[in-house]
């Protein structure tokens, strides 16, 4: 017991890589000056990213284990479906690599940013952007019902109340279709229902330039006669669990 007394806490790690998109974010909102060295590609992307102007300040990575290696990082931080490969050779050659499951609710989202300032050993700038989000959350979130939305994506996907776009959704105060038809992940939904549910609104991700098939379905004259046609969600503050999605939230209102 004395011993484990004096032995000094383990450093904060001073060398960080972040490989994800969703942890680049709440990377950046935590860490020191310094500290963080380099975040994904996808973090400068202003269509998938809500903080890509702070990302150009940071060098690059684009989740290759020879290149994060090169920058002798002490920590690495990548999400759940980063390639597998990578987060693998990295570890062997001794390098700490730390796993982020995605965020699909508000509860994983504070459980998300405590742990990220556990591991960068920036506790207090946690707790404060909680405390942030908490008081945005209370502000935001709708306390009346605003009734009945479809998500409708590319290729007739939805999301049910198990995923993100679902949280986003309940907290604007909408009731989500999906949960008429025993959907609570990500499925695909057949448009007919969509349009026979008849929903207040339905919401769409943004499109992408070029002409995918994928995305002819969101065109379909049946969705545009809908009561309040098709509003367009802003991806970027969809993509992740991070307390932009408070921006998503006042969006829809």
């Amino acid at each position: 017991m004395l011993i484990a007394a004096v032995l000094p806490a383990e450093s904060a790690p001073q060398r960080v890589v972040s490989m994800n998109l969703c942890t680049d974010q709440i990377a950046m909102l935590l860490a020191a000056e310094g500290q963080l060295i380099s975040v994904s590609d996808l973090a400068a992307d202003p269509r998938m990213s809500s903080m890509a102007d702070k990302a150009a300040a940071y060098q690059e990575n684009h989740g290759r284990a020879e290149e994060i290696y090169l920058m002798r990082p002490d920590l690495v931080i990548a999400g759940q479906f980063t390639q597998g490969p990578t987060v693998q050779m990295l570890r062997r050659l001794g390098i700490r690599v730390e796993v982020f499951p995605p965020a699909e609710s508000i509860e994983s989202i504070r459980k998300e940013i405590r742990h990220m300032g556990a591991l960068l050993g920036r506790e207090k700038a946690a707790e404060a952007l909680l405390a942030d989000f908490d008081e945005g959350l209370e502000t935001t979130a709708s306390k009346t019902r605003r009734g009945r939305a479809a998500l409708y994506y590319a290729n007739g996907f939805t999301s049910g109340r198990n995923t993100l776009a679902g949280t986003i959704l309940d907290a604007a105060g909408y009731d989500n279709v999906a949960g008429d038809f025993g959907i609570d992940d990500t499925s695909a939904l057949p448009m007919e229902l969509i349009v026979m549910s008849q929903p207040d609104r339905v919401i769409t991700g943004s499109k992408w330039p070029g002409q995918s098939r994928s995305e002819a379905i969101l065109d379909h004259p049946a969705l545009k006669k809908l009561s309040f046609g098709i509003a367009e969600a802003t991806d970027r503050d969809w993509v992740c669990g991070t307390p932009y999605i408070l921006r998503a939230i006042g969006d829809l209102q």
